[in-house]
């Protein structure tokens, strides 16, 4: 089963998810506003205001479309490089907080292989509102099992490829991040590979969201709980300035 995606459904994710956002900035622009035209603040400055409020409301929406509707990162084809071979012997997994909309993707680009798909959203951890609202609309994948972070269901080195897909930073806690790629090196078999996709939090990502790429993690965080989980060698790719895909093979 394929899940087609909507014209710039990505855009509407982050409007739809982050709509507290969007209404508090709203609300917040708007009595500055009045408070500015009724102590007389010049033009300029009130143009400099209305200017940096929309710069961080639209800004975030700009970005989101092109990285999640125009960068062709659903249509899976920067998986290509990494010369993943679909077969019957092969068992993969997808690991998600809660809003999975790579599963299906992923399925119907390695038909024969077996996926297996878990969750470790955990509502006492995880209560941002934006989560809670994108698991109350996602699509699961069939036979989807909730998890604890550190405790996957399955055999050491049985898996050929585990995708961590805008996931991980959803685990605030560096020590947690570190227990689960643990858990996700003891069931990968030797040569297997780890696949993460992560927003940074970098400089593109500060001009992206503002304040809010305090959400993701430095690159130099994501090197250092992969070596701490006993990976000797991580390599990260840029996708697009905003997206970091790290690959990691077990060995």
């Amino acid at each position: 089963m394929e899940i087609e995606r909507k014209k710039f459904q990505g855009v509407l994710n982050i409007l739809s998810f982050n709509r507290h956002f969007y209404v508090a900035g709203s609300v917040v622009l708007f009595l500055i506003i009045t408070i500015c035209l009724f102590f007389n603040v010049s033009n300029f400055l009130i143009w400099l205001i209305v200017g940096a409020f929309l710069y961080g409301l639209l800004m975030p929406l700009i970005v989101s479309a092109y990285v999640y509707d125009f960068s062709g990162y659903y249509n899976f084809n920067w998986l290509n490089q990494f010369k993943i071979s679909d077969s019957i012997k092969n068992t993969f997994v997808n690991i998600n907080a809660g809003f999975d909309e790579t599963s299906f993707i992923i399925k119907d680009k390695f038909p024969k292989s077996d996926l297996k798909v878990f969750d470790f959203y955990n509502s006492e951890k995880h209560t941002e509102s934006a989560i809670v609202r994108a698991r109350k609309v996602t699509v699961e994948y069939p036979k989807t099992k909730q998890i604890k972070y550190n405790q996957v269901p399955l055999k050491d080195n049985s898996v050929d490829i585990i995708f961590l897909l805008s996931a991980v930073h959803e685990i605030r806690n560096n020590e947690e991040k570190v227990e689960l790629l643990r858990e996700c090196k003891r069931i990968c078999k030797l040569n297997g590979k780890i696949i993460m996709v992560e927003h940074l939090r970098d400089a593109p990502n500060f001009l992206a969201f503002s304040v809010g790429f305090t959400h993701f993690f430095s690159s130099k965080t994501w090197r250092n709980v992969f070596k701490e989980a006993g990976f000797l060698s991580t390599t990260e790719i840029k996708f697009t300035p905003f997206m970091s895909i790290f690959n990691t093979i077990k060995n």
